[in-house]
Parts: structure tokens; sequence; C-alpha cells
């Protein structure tokens, strides 16, 4: 339940509800400030959102979460989200779909390392010169503190600790893809590490892999919802901001089509390029948007296929060899029937890095995919779906290019602090920096402790 308080507190704007800021919002809330959460679109979630498709509402994209996020998790429980009914806890693994001699890698519920020593002796589909080289490059790593003294690209970093043609075409390069959206020859490896640290060089409970049971509006944006609202605030959607302006009296002047109303505070939690556009008019602050617009991005595609709902596949989620040359271009699929019963038949394959396939018609990417499946399960129905949708987020992520630099939380100007994946973290784009960053910028605000 949120904080009780005799006294208003600040009045606090909140621009853009995605994942940040709606971490943002709510940590105001419970602080005692007096939150109204602007969103442009008509529901909350940003990039990790439900949409409406073929009469039934679906992800935009497939999340995996990792037992590290602490924050996240904690944030669901503030809220009211039960992790251990909301999620299912999978131990670290990368399996591709069995009986085709590919890579099947488990860790079993050992302590840290004993978990990850136990997975690679028992690991099937590589030889001993890839356990070797997976062994060596953990140890270096591990050594190193996750850290390196210049950024390179993941390809060269690979490269440089002689790792296999088989243990990069099986495993790093659709980790990498997977954590970064970004090809290994153009990813940062110091982001790369950091995500290895966690998962790899973590403890078990840590690099547990965590997937959705619930939708993602479910899992946290509507629950979040109730908890502003619940505690005073108001969440505003389909209400778009024109403008921000700072008057004399260092309050903000929130512009939308509904007026002007001023705020103590704001959270600025769009999408780069859109806070960018709104910087911009801001008197000193040409050099920060300058630096938002200067990101590349990187598209996510998710194809989804529906089946008689009688179909389940060995494992809730499995990896597949992508080779875009021959048409193959999922990465991993997930069996959504087994996260939440009531989508039993549906699968939903998940194209990281999507630019080839992006360009791709619909249908024809969704059909490329549906083979790409009975090949690689060895099931010749899986060709032919029911039903196909295809959803592309054109700008899912920023580009995670080696030493790329990411605006802090606090902008320099009083009471105006960023939010967004995008933000200063050691993590790429995921739900996890988008709730670090989102409390971060809670924090900034007048002290607040989020």
């Amino acid at each position: 339940m949120p904080a009780m308080h005799t006294r208003p507190g600040p009045a606090t704007a909140v621009i853009g509800g995605g994942w940040a800021g709606c971490a943002a919002a709510v940590a105001l809330a419970d602080a005692g400030h007096a939150v109204t959460l602007y969103e442009a679109a008509r529901t909350l979630g940003g990039r990790a959102r439900a949409v409406d498709a073929h009469g039934r509402q679906l992800d935009n994209g497939q999340h995996i979460m990792l037992g590290a996020y602490d924050q996240t998790l904690g944030l669901l429980r503030r809220v009211g989200i039960k992790p251990r009914d909301a999620l299912l806890r999978l131990p670290l693994q990368m399996r591709y779909p069995p009986g085709r001699g590919l890579m099947d890698f488990v860790a079993p519920p050992l302590p840290a390392p004993l978990h990850m020593l136990a997975a690679l002796l028992r690991a099937r589909g590589l030889t001993s010169a890839d356990k070797m080289a997976l062994a060596r490059f953990s140890t270096s790593a591990r050594w190193m503190g996750w850290q390196l003294h210049n950024d390179c690209s993941v390809a060269e970093l690979l490269e440089r600790f002689d790792q296999t043609p088989n243990l990069v075409r099986q495993m790093w390069r659709p980790l990498c893809l997977a954590a970064l959206n970004t090809a290994p020859e153009h990813a940062s490896s110091q982001v790369f590490l950091a995500v290895l640290r966690d998962s790899l060089g973590a403890k078990r409970a840590a690099s547990d892999m965590l997937l959705p049971r619930l939708l993602l509006d479910a899992l946290f944006p509507d629950a979040a919802r109730r908890h502003i609202e619940q505690g005073g605030g108001r969440v505003l959607t389909a209400a778009r901001v024109d403008a921000l302006a700072r008057d004399d009296d260092d309050r903000w002047r929130v512009t939308t089509s509904a007026g002007c109303v001023k705020f103590d505070g704001v959270v600025l939690a769009t999408a780069p390029w859109q806070a960018a556009a709104i910087l911009r008019a801001l008197p000193g602050l040409d050099v920060l948007a300058g630096q938002l617009d200067a990101f590349d991005y990187e598209p996510i595609s998710t194809v989804y296929l529906h089946y008689d709902p009688a179909l389940r596949l060995p494992l809730p989620f499995c990896a597949l060899l992508d080779e875009p040359e021959r048409g193959h271009w999922g990465q991993f699929v997930f069996d959504r029937g087994q996260l939440d019963a009531g989508q039993n038949g549906l699968l939903a394959v998940v194209i990281s890095g999507a630019s080839g396939a992006a360009e791709l018609e619909r249908g024809q990417l969704a059909a490329q995919v549906a083979a790409q499946l009975a090949e690689a399960f060895g099931l010749p129905a899986l060709a032919a779906p029911a039903w196909h949708q295809v959803i592309t987020e054109k700008r899912a992520t920023f580009s995670c290019r080696p030493a790329l630099v990411r605006p802090g939380n606090d902008t320099g100007v009083k009471g105006l602090a960023l939010a967004g994946d995008y933000t200063a973290c050691d993590y790429p784009a995921t739900l996890e920096s988008a709730v670090r960053s989102g409390l971060a910028a809670a924090r900034t605000l007048d002290g607040i402790a989020a």
C-alpha cells in the first residue's frame, strides 16, 4: 500500500508512461509527491506493453528477466504483484530443440560457482575444445572483475579469448543479440560483460531466468497505475505533452491539448528522440538534446504463430539457429501455453537486431519462421499455423555500441530529471535498466529516497 501523508507534497509531473516513467511515478507517489503521469498513448507500458491482434491481447515483444533484476522484482512487490506467481523461474540455460545434436546447457540447483561447473561438464552439443574455451573465458572475465580498460566489440573480445566458432554460433552470438539487441560485430563488450556478470558469474538464484506469465501490461504498468491513484496521484493516458517550459518562479509549465498545468518538478521519461525534441526548446539543453539525437536504434520483431491448442513444445523456450541466408530468422521460440494456459497453441518467435527480417513482407517473414520451426523441431505441421501476427518495434532499443556515452538522470537544471532505459547504466536497454533509471530520476528531485 502507498504511504500515507498528512500534507500534500510537491506537485510533480512524469512525462511518459513506459516502465521508467511508471517506476518514477510510483517512487514519487510513495515519497509524498502529488504526481501526475502523462502518457501520449491510450495504454501504459511504452515499448513493453500488450497490443490488440486477432481479437486477443499479445505482448509487443517477448521478454526474459534475470533473478538479478532486484530493482524490478522489488518494484513489482511494491505495487502488489507477486513475482512467484507472475513469473516462471527457470535455471540459467541455453537449450536448442532436442534431438538435433545442438547445445543443451542447463545450470543445476547447486551453489555458485558449482552450478556453472556442473552445467559445463554436463553440457551436450559442445566439444571438449568448446568447453575449454568457455571455461577459459569465464575464468578470465571473473579474474578481470568483468571490466575492460578499453571497450571494444563483442566479436573482438571473443576473438581475443580464442572462442571457438561453434561456441560463438550456439552461445555467444544469440546471447549477445538477446541481451544487447546489437550484433556482436557492433556490440559493446563492456555492457555484454555486465550482463554475463549477472548471469554466468552470479549466484545461482541471481542467474535464474524469469519468464512473464502475465501480459506485460498486467505485470507492472496496470498495477503501477492503481498504486499511483490509490496514493492520490493522477494517471492521464491519450495525453500528449506538447511543450515544457520553466517559469521565472522556477516552476514548470506542462502544456497539453487540455491546457497548461504548473509543477514543482518534472521527470522526462519519453523515448530519447521525443525527449530531445522537448529539451531542445529549453535554454541551455542543446548539448543534451544533441546527445540524444546521436543515438542509433535497433529493431526487434516478434512473430506469433498459432496452432492447435494441444500443441506443446518440449521446453517453455528454446534457442534457434538464426541463419538469414537460409531464411532462418528466429533466435528464440517461446511456448506461450506453458506460461499462460489461456494461450495454449501460441508460439512467440523473437528476432533481435531484426533489420534484415523487418524488410520482409510480414506474411513472408511468418512463413519463413514457421518453416524454420518445422525443420528445427522435426514437426512438419509447424510450417502451417492457423494464423500469424508479426509485430516489429523499429526503434526497440538503442544500438549498444562500444564506448557509447549515455546521459545521466540529472539534466543539470533544477527540478528536471531524465528517465529511460537509455540513461547511464552498466546494463543495455532492458526492463531492469528502465526501472533503475526511473527510480534514480525520482531520487534526483529534491533528494527523494526511491
